[in-house]
């Protein structure tokens, strides 16, 4: 089996509190539903079941949060990358419809969910910008303040000057606002689920990394070292690291998506005027760039930001100078700064930037590749598969099943995903057609 990558240490793992190790699996467990992930998506899955009264076991093979749900940016943001809502509906009619519905209101569900469980995850519910790097693009923001307006979401068109003083920057051209986004300490937010479900009736195991997952007469059994959990009904929540602890667990689900290195950055603690003049209203910012620029506070004076790279090599050092530089372009009145975090983890991404839901089998649910838009998306996604264990149809899912569809050559796609960034720097640098 492989082992975890040592992963530098993020800042959310400094600033969140400690949550004790839950045991691992040792013997054989029974429980109606079984969850492999303790990420938004299966511990928003656990609480919604528990709290509908339901036996439920999640399955961890790391720790909480480990993966992608614990190490991201801590933006929550009420869109998809690519994938514009008029599009989803026409693509998958009605379901697709209902998925931009659902995304609309994910950031709400958020933190509605925050408030009601009462988790200490550094909340901050002051909306989320899209500013535009172009003059072409401020015509794509307006384009999606249109689509996201008919589908009831809190969103504005900001011009030229509206953008600077909301930024602090006369970076960018205009600006889509959406007011119910925002951002949390990630990692903070799922220990804090973790112990909502917990409290709730669920049972979580912790370095319990599941080896095969196979159907039987009594039900879905997932095997671990140590055990197994036999369940009527089970849903597959590891995203971007399905086959990093076990490669075979489920090869069709991870050749379905590309595993990217997504790179964060924590700057030094910043001077009380900079933080009045950078992002004032310390909205979560991330633009329309395909090398994205993206930038938000957090609750002790950090920007946190981030950057891609094509080429991982001395990827910490490369990018304080590069991200560095870009701070200073952007928000001159921060000049460089320091950072004093720089930490990384996977993401899942398709080449059409949509993520896929997929029913794999009799009582056996799954969902990949965020794109890079996880964080409200993978909450909200908890209560729907938690319906579909209740019986609710495919056909009235909020979410557009499809079969899966593995990449040709998937270990080559890898290889060659990476160097997309540089494609995305080119289209950055020229009007939308």
């Amino acid at each position: 089996m492989p082992t975890p990558p040592a992963f530098p240490p993020s800042i959310w793992a400094d600033a969140s509190a400690h949550r004790p190790l839950a045991p691992a699996l040792d013997g054989e467990a029974r429980a109606a539903r079984r969850i492999v992930g303790a990420g938004f998506t299966g511990l928003s899955a656990a609480l919604a079941l528990a709290e509908r009264g339901r036996k439920v076991i999640v399955l961890e093979a790391a720790a909480v949060g480990w993966g992608a749900s614990g190490r991201n940016n801590g933006q929550v943001i009420p869109t998809m990358t690519g994938a514009e809502p008029d599009g989803m509906a026409r693509r998958f009619g009605e379901a697709g419809e209902r998925f931009a519905q659902l995304v609309s209101g994910s950031a709400t569900m958020l933190f509605d969910l925050v408030r009601r469980c009462d988790i200490d995850c550094e909340a901050v519910q002051n909306g989320w910008i899209q500013p535009a790097h172009s003059p072409g693009r401020v015509k794509l923001s307006a384009a999606r303040v249109e689509a996201w307006s008919r589908r009831g979401a809190p969103v504005r068109l900001l011009d030229r000057a509206q953008t600077r003083e909301i930024t602090g920057s006369d970076f960018w051209h205009g600006a889509m606002l959406n007011a119910s986004g925002g951002h949390i300490n990630p990692l903070a937010f799922a220990r804090g689920l973790a112990g909502a479900a917990e409290k709730a009736g669920a049972r979580i195991y912790e370095a319990s990394p599941v080896e095969t997952l196979t159907r039987a007469p009594s039900g879905w059994i997932a095997a671990t070292a140590k055990g197994r959990v036999v369940a009527d009904q089970a849903l597959i929540a590891s995203n971007a690291y399905t086959d990093w602890f076990a490669p075979g667990l489920a090869p069709e689900l991870a050749h379905s998506l590309i595993p990217i290195l997504s790179w964060q950055m924590a700057t030094a603690p910043q001077s009380e005027a900079v933080r009045a003049s950078v992002i004032p209203g310390r909205q979560a910012l991330s633009d329309t760039q395909g090398d994205l620029h993206f930038f938000r506070w957090d609750a002790r004076g950090r920007l946190v930001t981030g950057g891609g790279l094509i080429v991982p090599w001395n990827g910490a050092a490369r990018l304080r100078r590069r991200i560095g530089a870009r701070l200073a372009r952007v928000f001159p009145q921060m000049g460089t700064p320091s950072f004093d975090f720089v930490w990384n983890g996977r993401i899942g991404v398709t080449g059409d930037r949509t993520p896929r839901f997929h029913h794999l089998g009799e009582g056996l649910w799954t969902w990949i590749a965020c794109n890079g838009r996880g964080v409200a998306l993978a909450t909200a996604l908890g209560p729907v598969f938690a319906d579909a264990f209740g019986g609710k149809r495919d056909d009235d899912l909020p979410i557009p099943i499809t079969r899966p569809r593995p990449y040709p050559m998937h270990a080559a796609a890898r290889l060659v995903a990476p160097n997309m960034l540089a494609w995305y720097r080119f289209k950055d640098s020229r009007e939308p057609s």
